[in-house]
């Protein structure tokens, strides 16, 4: 189930750009710690919301129209590779940098990062 969940370090670079929504699970400095319902409200400032993907992807559609997939490409070797897009209805277009991944997952969080990268230098 923790591959559905951001790593850590993206968790942080979306709370840094005002990532508020209420998520399955947070990271503490050991990993993840489950427990919402337990947790005291005092110590809820000392850990970071960890957002699945799909409500990452889906607060920078609704915050800052960003819309992104992730192609697979099947190689003259019959493997595949992805790569993915990033589009706004602004009819920016923004591809990744070339660079084919050989998993879905490794386009995806490659695209997550690109999405904070862009909005960071806004």
């Amino acid at each position: 189930m923790e591959k559905e969940f951001i790593p850590y370090e993206q968790a942080l670079e979306l709370k840094e750009l005002g990532f508020d929504e209420k998520c399955f699970q947070i990271y503490n400095h050991n990993g993840f710690y489950d427990g919402w319902s337990i947790m005291p409200k005092h110590l809820m400032k000392t850990f970071i919301d960890a957002p699945l993907y799909q409500q990452a992807f889906r607060w920078f559609r609704n915050k800052y129209d960003k819309h992104c997939y992730v192609e697979a490409y099947t190689l003259p070797s019959g493997g595949k590779r992805y790569d993915y897009t990033i589009l706004s209805n602004e009819g920016e277009e923004e591809w990744d940098d070339g660079e084919k991944w050989k998993t879905y997952e490794q386009a995806e969080l490659a695209c997550l990062k690109e999405l904070i990268k862009i909005i960071k230098n806004k």
